[in-house]
């Protein structure tokens, strides 16, 4: 089971620039869609991919699917290397995206908040289907928020 929590507070707490993506992304807006790991696009710069090292290396971080016993190790030149690392660690499953179809870090950034149009891009069955209870959450928040008294 991923510690979602602990594996947020590594990250944040070692200075990691990332976006949450995917099913870990709707939940922290409302969605009940479950997810087994954590989707993050780091930034590519090589101060934050130190970082991002440097968060994950107590946490064993290991390429997921792979055999064990292969040799692997999630350093900063690793890191500069490769774009996409899915990886198992101590505190559960992480995604390490260097972007995805709507860009990188800086790109994202900006309309973090507003990145269902990535999901609708990829077009897959079960992201339309997200797509839609992320729009009825969105659409009930504006609801309240223009409701309230000014």
């Amino acid at each position: 089971m991923t510690d979602f929590r602990l594996l947020l507070d590594a990250l944040t707490g070692a200075g990691v620039d990332f976006v949450l993506v995917d099913r870990a992304a709707a939940i922290a807006h409302g969605s009940t869609r479950l997810t087994l790991d954590l989707d993050i696009v780091y930034s590519r710069t090589p101060e934050k991919i130190a970082k991002v090292a440097q968060a994950l290396a107590p946490y064993s971080p290991y390429l997921r699917g792979v055999p064990p016993g292969l040799p692997f190790r999630l350093d900063p030149e690793t890191i500069q290397r490769g774009l996409t690392f899915t990886l198992t660690t101590s505190l559960g499953q992480i995604d390490l995206l260097g972007e995805i179809a709507g860009g990188g870090f800086h790109a994202l950034l900006p309309q973090a908040m507003t990145r269902i149009a990535v999901k609708r891009a990829a077009g897959r069955p079960k992201d339309l289907e997200a797509i839609a209870g992320l729009e009825a959450i969105r659409d009930e928040i504006n609801q309240l928020q223009s409701e309230e008294p000014q």
